[in-house]
């Protein structure tokens, strides 16, 4: 079962600060500068949270993953926005 998860983080240094947002652009939808959208399953999570491990300072930087609930469940319509609308993105697997 997939979850929905909100991950945002401050990292300290610019070198590590884009190491991690393109760490986060294979895992899920940027929704404001350093916060991510991220449908992940259980494996998926653990995986991402190991290869942040590896990044990041853990005394300097700090990332924060909030649990919205299931991806098909509540969590769809959990995100609401003022000013410019929020559109999850269509992720399609694509076999080359």
């Amino acid at each position: 079962m997939r979850t929905s998860w909100l991950v945002a983080y401050d990292i300290s240094n610019p070198k590590r600060l884009r190491r991690v947002h393109r760490l986060m652009l294979g895992y899920g939808d940027g929704v404001q500068y350093s916060v991510f959208r991220c449908d992940l399953s259980p494996t998926e999570r653990l995986e991402l949270e190991g290869k942040l491990r590896r990044v990041i300072h853990h005394t300097e930087d700090r990332i924060l993953f909030v649990d919205v609930g299931p991806a098909e469940g509540r969590a769809r319509g959990a995100f609401q926005s003022l000013g410019q609308a929020y559109r999850a993105e269509e992720r399609l697997a694509l076999v080359v």
